[in-house]
């Protein structure tokens, strides 16, 4: 299966200022992570970003072509896309898109059902594993084992409870 050319990062929630700069609520990891991008995409367009800030937790940015601040309101609530080309991560990292669906299985390979969704919790991401039951599996190397990208795979420790 070929991967997405392109990831979802975040929504444009409103503008900021006159001169049609965004508000973005980054999905990445971080408003740091998406201010380091010199290129956004919203439906289906390359924008290049000519400045951005982080504020409050959100990206500002000023892209090309947005000049005032009717342009920029006609984003608002777009989804903003990042591509894979633009984007190196550090060995060992992925992105949680390409870990859903992800088959899991337990340390002596008894298969567990398939990754539904990570959810991201103030301490760390929590795995929501659905099979014939399912589990939740805080995602930290206690349990997470091994993340294999490429075949899809995830092999977990489970302690008594989960």
């Amino acid at each position: 299966m070929e991967k997405e050319k392109y990831l979802e990062a975040g929504i444009i929630v409103n503008t900021h200022g006159v001169r049609g700069e965004v508000k973005i609520n980054p999905w990445a990891d971080s408003p740091e992570f998406l201010k380091k991008l010199k290129t956004l995409y919203i439906g289906g367009e390359a924008l290049k970003v000519s400045a951005s800030r982080v504020h409050k937790g959100f990206l500002l940015a000023k892209l090309e072509g947005v000049d005032d601040v009717n342009a920029a309101m006609a984003l608002k609530n777009k989804t903003v896309y990042i591509a894979r080309k633009d984007v190196k991560l550090p060995k060992g990292s992925f992105f949680i898109a390409d870990i859903i669906g992800a088959k899991v299985v337990d340390e002596s390979g008894a298969e567990l059902g398939v990754l539904a969704d990570v959810l991201e919790m103030p301490a760390q991401n929590i795995y929501l594993v659905k099979g014939e039951r399912e589990i939740m599996i805080p995602a930290v190397e206690e349990f997470i084992l091994n993340t294999d990208v490429k075949n899809k795979l995830i092999t977990v420790h489970l302690i008594e409870g989960m």
